[in-house]
């Protein structure tokens, strides 16, 4: 857990720093997950470049909680502009929101996610409420 937080951490301080962009990580205890390393970063940089990609630039937290042999990495943005009649298909092979204004995108990425998450034996999953973007990726513990 702390080399997967480590990497994402010191990468995005730095970056939504320069873009003004408020970055929260709740505290959060080691532990050995499952799956590989390289591939859980993938995960959680995919989700973090939507957050800011789509979010409204105001602020993204990070909370680690833990759920009977799992421990949840959700990535919060503030601006949820996804209709929740769309969250269904979030994951889909080249789906893209009716959200992605003149962003650049295949549709590609969190369905990659998904697919990678479900090979590490995870899984990932998003909601939106009270104009917030939820995304959480569900790592099992070893």
């Amino acid at each position: 857990m702390n080399d997967l937080m480590e990497k994402i951490i010191s990468y995005y301080t730095e970056k939504l720093d320069a873009i003004k962009v408020e970055f929260g990580i709740d505290e959060y205890s080691n532990c050995l997950l499952r799956g590989d390393l390289d591939r859980a970063i993938e995960v959680l940089q995919n989700i973090m470049e939507n957050a800011i990609k789509y979010g409204d630039g105001r602020r993204i937290v990070i909370s680690i909680t833990s759920e009977e042999d799992c421990r949840l990495v959700t990535v919060t943005n503030t601006g949820c502009s996804l209709s929740k009649d769309e969250l269904p298909y979030l994951f889909n092979s080249f789906w893209r929101g009716s959200n992605i204004g003149n962003n650049s995108g295949s549709g590609l990425g969190l369905y990659i996610c998904r697919q990678l998450m479900l090979k590490m034996h995870g899984d990932i999953f998003a909601e939106c409420a009270d104009d917030e973007m939820k995304v959480t990726a569900v790592f099992r513990m070893l």
